[in-house]
């Protein structure tokens, strides 16, 4: 057989050995962090409950979900062992402050425009005008005694022109 031939088979052997090789890896990586667990420890389960350590045994791990309730669980149910830090924040939205020296960076982009003092010595005119800009001169509209009828009966032409029918 020549090396031509044996070249694919030899690439998906090497192939087959890394995957496998990286998946035993991933495995022995997830058991030590369980073996870690110690009662304490906030912990996430592979179904995402968050819940504190209580007992851990050979199999099984006793987790404290709330006052008074406990939770047995598998070990290989555990997803993974948290720093106090993430379970506090996750649990109970505490922040480390970690940047307590940081510049703050503001919600809204107004450090990014000009001033306040500035933005209010310009007038913007959006056309809108005021009743004190109205002309004095021409007389304001005021409803008469008639334009009630003319109403109605524009009421009625649509309401017959709508389907006929008035029994809607």
């Amino acid at each position: 057989m020549s090396l031509v031939t044996l070249l694919p088979f030899i690439v998906l052997i090497g192939a087959m050995f890394l995957m496998t090789r990286s998946a035993k890896k991933k495995q022995q990586q997830a058991a030590d962090m369980r073996n870690q667990m110690q009662p304490g420890s906030g912990v996430r389960t592979i179904g995402g409950m968050y819940a504190t350590v209580k007992e851990v045994s050979d199999d099984t791990v006793l987790l404290d979900a709330g006052p008074g309730v406990d939770l047995l669980f598998a070990k290989n149910s555990i997803g993974a062992v948290l720093t106090d830090d993430e379970y506090n924040r996750i649990v109970h939205g505490i922040e480390h402050d970690l940047k307590s020296d940081a510049d703050v960076v503001p919600d809204d982009a107004s450090s990014l425009t000009e001033s306040d003092a500035a933005a209010d010595d310009k007038h913007v005119d959006l056309g809108k005008k005021d009743a004190a800009d109205e002309p004095a001169d021409e007389p304001a509209v005021e409803p008469t005694a008639d334009a009630a009828p003319a109403e109605a009966k524009a009421d009625e032409q649509a309401k017959k022109s709508d389907g006929g029918s008035e029994a809607k």
